[in-house]
């Protein structure tokens, strides 16, 4: 891309604003509805104990490696690896894929939160006992979740639409400190509630015996999971940065709101399961099935607090599925030379007819299978299990391998200008450590995945995106 284009390229308008947009998308579903249960299913504290090592050790390293990625290049996902090196353009497109096939299925999930925001007023705990079945009656309906979906999407695109200063990060700057104070309103009632104070010892006390090696991965794969890593949304977030910003401390920063985020969800929701002796390795459905149960028997207080949980998890789904799209339209832009506007209809176009179908696919069109599985589960494995753990590990091989490695340093440190003095510790991480960790998570997950043409479809598509890439 010339010169000229790049310095008229968006930017972000003040550091905060970043950093809120960042954390914004790094907090979503993953942090309120996947690490509780994740954290109920796998022990409680032990898990956590691991989780952080992983987020420190492995996350915060790919996280800094993904914003050197994308401010060196001033460009998104697709550009950033073809403009030094073309034969890494599969890991750039992989990023878009990711991200692109995430947000077939997350509006979904956004739109159920949504929906139990609403239905928190208007009569969802009046019959504890049948909130089970109404969730599952819900999801499958043929027509009341699409709807939900459509408001959702229809937000998402008025955000991204309006550009990285005036839509993105206007936005997360309103709605970050806003999820954080709601998830401490939470809090001050959970811990007031009889018997909660077990719900804080299962959370940080832990119990090693209950830790396997499926616990590890468990861990290693909800941080990246968790972090928007490997989907090409921090290296295009990377893209918008002034060259003055710190970019070690942006990503501690940004980790630090991420892991904060995803604990104080974990105090907001376990003391309470405790106290009213509820078992918290519900699974899936805790959210969306045991959380309002619990709230039911808190009485009429409990609708206000069951509303604002379902805010809260509705603002966290908004601001990482609007970097999701962001990565998309960024790549039209980019590679396309499109509007943001038009890159933006288009790319929210396709999706929400996938998005559509995702949602049928758990109800009226649950006979209909893509390799053995349905639309949503379909984009949920490709993603959750093989694309996000493997363009990790090459982003990792390619920072650590094929940058030249001063080069790497003086973008880190702003041309020698800022201080980094565990450069050298980060460096031999991310070129000889977590390229093996990340490849344990992947060919595990990959090896998970019970649809053996699934696998097969997930492996090819990264083969033939390897072989190609010079062409991409």
């Amino acid at each position: 891309m010339p010169q000229g284009e790049q310095k008229a390229r968006e930017s972000w308008g003040t550091r905060f604003g970043f950093i809120m947009a960042a954390a914004g998308s790094a907090i979503g579903l993953g942090n309120i509805w996947r690490f509780p249960y994740l954290t109920g299913m796998n022990g409680g504290g032990a898990f956590i104990v691991i989780y952080l090592g992983c987020v420190l050790f492995v996350g915060l390293s790919i996280m800094l490696g993904e914003f050197v990625v994308g401010r060196g290049t001033g460009l998104a996902s697709v550009g950033a690896f073809k403009s030094r090196h073309r034969n890494w353009t599969f890991v750039g497109v992989l990023g878009v894929i990711s991200s692109f096939f995430i947000y077939c299925f997350y509006p979904v999930v956004g739109g159920w939160a949504v929906a139990y925001m609403v239905k928190s007023l208007t009569g969802l705990l009046s019959n504890p006992g049948a909130i089970a079945d109404y969730f599952g009656a819900f999801i499958t309906a043929p027509l009341e979740p699409v709807i939900w979906t459509l408001i959702f999407l229809a937000v998402n695109l008025f955000v991204v639409a309006k550009g990285v200063s005036g839509g993105i990060e206007l936005t997360s700057k309103i709605l970050m400190p806003m999820l954080f104070g709601l998830l401490v309103i939470i809090i001050i009632k959970s811990l007031s509630l009889p018997g909660s104070g077990a719900g804080l010892t299962f959370l940080f006390k832990p119990d090693w015996s209950v830790v396997t090696g499926k616990t590890f991965l468990a861990a290693l794969g909800q941080a990246f999971f968790s972090l928007s890593l490997g989907m090409g949304v921090m290296i295009t977030y990377g893209s918008y940065l002034k060259k003055d910003e710190h970019l070690p401390s942006d990503a501690l920063t940004v980790v630090s709101m991420d892991t904060l985020a995803a604990i104080l969800a974990g105090i907001a929701i376990f003391p309470a399961l405790f106290a009213f002796g509820v078992e918290p390795t519900a699974g899936t459905g805790l959210v969306f099935v045991v959380v309002p149960q619990v709230f039911a028997q808190m009485g009429g207080i409990g609708v206000l607090f069951s509303f604002v949980f379902f805010l809260a998890l509705a603002i966290a789904a908004l601001t990482s599925s609007v970097g999701l799209l962001e990565t998309v339209v960024a790549y039209f832009m980019d590679e396309k030379g499109m509007s943001r506007k038009k890159a933006t209809y288009i790319s929210s176009a396709v999706t929400t007819v996938i998005c559509i179908l995702s949602s049928l696919s758990l109800g009226v069109m649950s006979g209909f299978s893509v390799f053995g599985v349905g639309v949503f589960d379909f984009f949920d494995i490709l993603t959750d299990k093989i694309f996000l753990a493997i363009g990790g590990m090459c982003l990792a091989i390619y920072v650590g391998w094929v940058l030249n490695k001063e080069e790497v340093k003086l973008e880190a440190t702003n041309r020698g200008a800022l201080p980094f003095a565990l450069f050298e510790t980060w460096y031999a991480v991310i070129k000889y450590v977590i390229p093996v960790l990340v490849a344990v998570v992947a060919v595990s997950g990959i090896m998970a995945i019970e649809q053996q043409s699934l696998m097969i479809f997930g492996v090819v598509v990264i083969g033939v995106l390897a072989l190609f890439s010079k062409k991409l």
